[in-house]
């Protein structure tokens, strides 16, 4: 109760203060008496008569040095006293500025009985031209002051007929009052009561702080699932090494003894035979496909996502190659479906979040050699995925998950060349302009992309068309941030470079002395590859003789890539609510079929073809396969 009488007067005050503010007449009356009446102290508003009497002041000494042609006084109290905010972003603020500015110019030419003094006069000129090549600039493109960029260059603006309405009587009067005005608005806002200013200060930057912190804690948690996964495969790779080490050593110590090393080698290098793993239960995907057409909304989110997790967390190996066989045999997503109505068109829904985990789990299978094959059979899935990138524009993970799947796609030489002839690397080209509004996913994916495309002869003709914007937008990635796009945009310059005209634009622009300032910067491996990336530049060949076959549509480039991304999972939109099933569990207590799941022999990869990592990349990769270190 202390507290409370010790600043009891100064919290009246600040009531009063807002009262009066409001107009809230009566009210103030009554408070007042009442205050009064109970022997309540009323201090006096909290700084508000002492402010009101010091704007006062400032505003006279502003209209003062108008009045005066005293310009140094004058911009001292405009710039110490409105607040930036207003002189920068107010358009009003800003023109009236220009025309104070012409103001004080022109006020000897106005006020002078004889001739001004020139050294005067030619000081106020110059003061204007510099605020004309500085902070009035922006205004330079609009009609109403364009005559006056001229003013500084015109020997005697008072005859000139572009400045006539400048030396009219009518003028200064008329711009005083638009000042006048100007100054009692910016004042009486500054005047809030300081009841608004604490309520302000600690409710709407709270939440503005709250909002960026919830931001950063996305974005955290998308770099962590990133991190994580590559920390894994890093762990993995170190104990087979470590595995594959101690056998050496032991087979190593047996030649003492006479054994044969050889066959103990191939021993310990063969694959060990891992921990039999059960297979899925079977599911009634007649019920399923049916339920992904006519079901609401959300149920067919949640089989979505029981789908894809199906995918996504079975073990590699025969467990997730049998799921896969499944939904292949089934033809889960209609890629054969002549129908109408099919779960393919779930891409085109209406629900955003069906939307987005139908494409999750198209990413999904594309994220495997047997799943590409599958997609690749009907092209209508092609044409649907590019329809949607081009489209989908409210959600951000729907269109990552789109353009992985092309990604993907694009290491199959049919996809490629429909993509190429589809246009999509204009489209590409488009949106890597500005790489900072990307996520690292759609950044990646899309430079990979469109090195894939690029290594192909119509993929390069098509970049010819559009030569100065693509290496425009290359060259600016070669510095971006995100180091995991490098081997790409070199491999997709590599590539480019052997076409004579795209090596004659390159060279227009200074390509050399771009690519010359990332040698200082870059580290070994990279600065080998720019080396190699500026021998194709000053290089005089007509044709590329690198890859054969460049157009044969029977040969693909294709290697046995299996690559589950974390990010196929990140960010789940729905959760099941108390008795809703979901994952596994909705499949195996609704959708359980006949078991008819058996092992398959697993398809044997293309061999690799082997590629020094000094080089720019000159075969088809996408950003998983590439980071676990596949052959390219």
């Amino acid at each position: 109760m202390g507290d409370v009488l010790a600043h009891e007067s100064e919290l009246l005050g600040l009531v009063k203060e807002y009262l009066d503010f409001a107009e809230f007449e009566d009210t103030l009356k009554t408070f007042s008496k009442e205050c009064k009446i109970k022997g309540k102290p009323l201090s006096k508003t909290a700084g508000g008569s002492l402010r009101d009497s010091r704007s006062l002041i400032i505003q006279k000494d502003l209209v003062a040095a108008f009045d005066n042609g005293d310009q140094k006084v004058f911009f001292d109290l405009w710039e110490e006293h409105v607040p930036s905010s207003i002189r920068d972003r107010d358009s009003l603020a800003q023109k009236l500025e220009f025309y104070l500015h012409i103001h004080f110019a022109i006020y000897l030419l106005k006020h002078s009985l004889g001739r001004p003094d020139k050294e005067d006069l030619d000081e106020r000129i110059s003061y204007f031209k510099t605020y004309l090549e500085t902070k009035g600039a922006a205004l330079s493109q609009t009609t109403e002051f364009l005559p006056f960029y001229a003013l500084p260059f015109v020997p005697n603006p008072m005859v000139h007929p572009s400045f006539k309405e400048l030396f009219q009587d009518s003028w200064t009067p008329e711009l005083k009052l638009k000042l006048e005005k100007f100054l009692a608005l910016i004042f009486k806002a500054s005047n809030t009561p300081k009841l608004l200013t604490l309520y302000k200060e600690n409710g709407q930057s709270h939440k503005e702080v709250s909002q960026q912190l919830h931001q950063q804690l996305i974005e955290a948690e998308r770099r962590s699932m990133t991190y994580l996964k590559r920390y894994n495969k890093i762990q993995a790779d170190y104990h087979n090494l470590i595995g594959v080490t101690a056998e050496l050593v032991d087979s190593l110590e047996a030649t003492v003894s006479g054994k044969m090393a050889s066959t103990m080698l191939r021993a310990s290098l063969a694959p060990g035979k891992l921990k039999d793993v059960p297979l899925l239960p079977s599911l009634d995907y007649e019920k399923l496909k049916k339920d992904l057409i006519w079901g609401s909304d959300r149920l067919k989110a949640f089989l979505l996502q029981a789908l894809r997790w199906r995918l996504t967390t079975s073990h590699p190996g025969e467990q997730r190659e049998t799921v896969l066989e499944a939904y292949v045999g089934n033809d889960l997503l209609d890629c054969h479906s002549h129908s109408q109505r099919s779960v393919l068109q779930l891409l085109q829904s209406r629900s955003e979040v069906v939307r987005q985990y139908m494409a999750r789990l198209v990413n999904a299978f594309a994220s495997l050699a047997e799943g590409r094959l599958y997609l690749a059979q009907s092209t209508k899935v092609l044409h649907m995925l590019e329809e949607r990138l081009k489209e989908e524009d409210e959600d951000i993970v729907t269109r990552e998950n789109v353009l992985g799947a092309l990604q993907k796609f694009s290491l199959r030489r049919p996809l490629q060349t429909a993509m190429i002839r589809d246009g999509l690397i204009f489209w590409l080209i488009d949106i890597l302009k500005d790489p900072d509004c990307l996520s690292d996913y759609t950044l990646e994916y899309s430079v990979a992309l469109l090195m894939n495309l690029c290594l192909r002869s119509a993929g390069k003709n098509m970049c010819a068309k559009v030569a100065g914007p693509v290496l425009k937008v290359l060259s600016d990635l070669l510095g971006h941030e995100n180091h995991e796009i490098q081997p790409y945009v070199n491999g997709a310059l590599y590539s480019i470079l052997s076409i004579p005209s795209i090596r004659e634009e390159a060279r227009a622009m200074g390509m050399e002395d771009i690519l010359r300032c990332f040698i200082k910067e870059g580290n070994a491996e990279m600065v080998r590859q720019i080396e190699f990336i500026i021998r194709q530049l000053n290089s005089e060949e007509l044709l590329d003789g690198v890859l054969e076959s460049d157009d044969d549509e029977d040969e693909d480039d294709e290697e046995d890539h299996d690559t589950m991304e974390a990010d196929l999972d990140k960010d789940e939109l729905i959760q099941p609510q108390l008795g809703e099933l979901s994952g596994e569990k909705l499949l195996t207590t609704e959708y359980l079929g006949i078991m008819t799941n058996t092992g398959k022999a697993r398809r044997k990869g293309l061999a690799s073809v082997q590629q020094s990592a000094d080089e720019p990349l000159r075969r088809p990769i996408t950003p998983g396969g590439h980071r676990t270190g596949y052959p390219v």
